[in-house]
């Protein structure tokens, strides 16, 4: 039971991987990371140094112990885990397919999209970095350890300055009608 969360981490990576795809072949580059902010490719080291230290706790590889080895276990903790990373990769699924051609990994200054207001968009701002918060918190769940938590403190450090970088460009290119949806829509939820 503890191995969901961890088997569906890649399902969560291929679907960002297949909107891309799916966009692409609209002319739409959706991987515009890093290139309003260099400082966006610090997330790379970090994040593969957190799906290591995670392999090494789930699949035994090695690392030091002192950072892979659970505080504790929990079934009915796991169990919720479990229901996090399931709703997480649903909410996740579902605000995909809200955004549209909208989607992108990063600020594309270039876009000509309209703003997004319905659906997941109805209940948070930032309903894709809810369901990313939500599905490595169930993760941290499983596996509670010193990598989980340290990497789900620095995942919410970094959604939260992606998201400040991104409402400061929404509010140029949208203005007025940005505002009015700040107004009414929490950027969490």
């Amino acid at each position: 039971m503890k191995y969901i969360p961890i088997l569906e981490l890649p399902v969560l990576i291929i679907m960002v991987f297949f909107r891309a795809l799916m966009l692409r072949k609209h002319g739409i580059k959706t991987i515009v990371f890093g290139e309003t902010n260099k400082s966006d490719f610090v997330i790379i080291p970090i994040g593969l140094c957190f799906f290591y230290g995670i392999s090494a706790s789930v699949f035994d590889f090695p690392f030091p112990s002192i950072l892979k080895n659970n505080f504790f276990e929990n079934s009915v903790l796991n169990l919720c885990a479990i229901i996090f990373c399931t709703i997480s990769l649903v909410w996740f699924f579902v605000t995909l397919k809200i955004f549209g051609k909208s989607f992108r990994v990063g600020i594309d200054e270039n876009t000509n999209d309209t703003l997004i207001t319905n659906g997941t968009f109805r209940i948070s701002r930032n309903p894709i970095y809810v369901a990313f918060i939500v599905f490595f918190l169930g993760i941290c769940m499983t596996y509670p350890n010193v990598i989980t938590m340290v990497f789900l403190i620095m995942l919410i450090i970094v959604v939260h300055r992606q998201i400040l970088r991104e409402e400061n460009f929404l509010k140029r290119h949208y203005g007025k009608e940005y505002e009015e949806y700040c107004s009414k829509v929490r950027r969490y939820i």
